[in-house]
């Protein structure tokens, strides 16, 4: 299961995966691969991106969470 992360660690993994970023546009940034675009989120005071969003992005980014965890060792 996804764990909270600090945002850096977030960009860090994606460009692992192949991810392109991070690019400004619009309210939030974001990181692209091939036709794809995911947003980067902005957290505030601690500045560690909740599980509950990270888990929402790899979903969307159609991320196995077993890779993801993979990457943080």
């Amino acid at each position: 299961m996804p764990k909270p992360i600090k945002r850096r660690e977030l960009i860090r993994r994606l460009a692992r995966l192949g991810w392109r970023g991070p690019f400004s546009g619009g309210s939030h940034q974001h990181m692209e691969k091939g036709e794809r675009r995911q947003t980067i989120p902005n957290p505030h005071g601690s500045g560690d991106v909740d599980w509950t969003m990270v888990k929402r992005m790899l979903r969307q980014a159609e991320i196995d969470p077993a890779e993801w965890d993979q990457l943080g060792r």
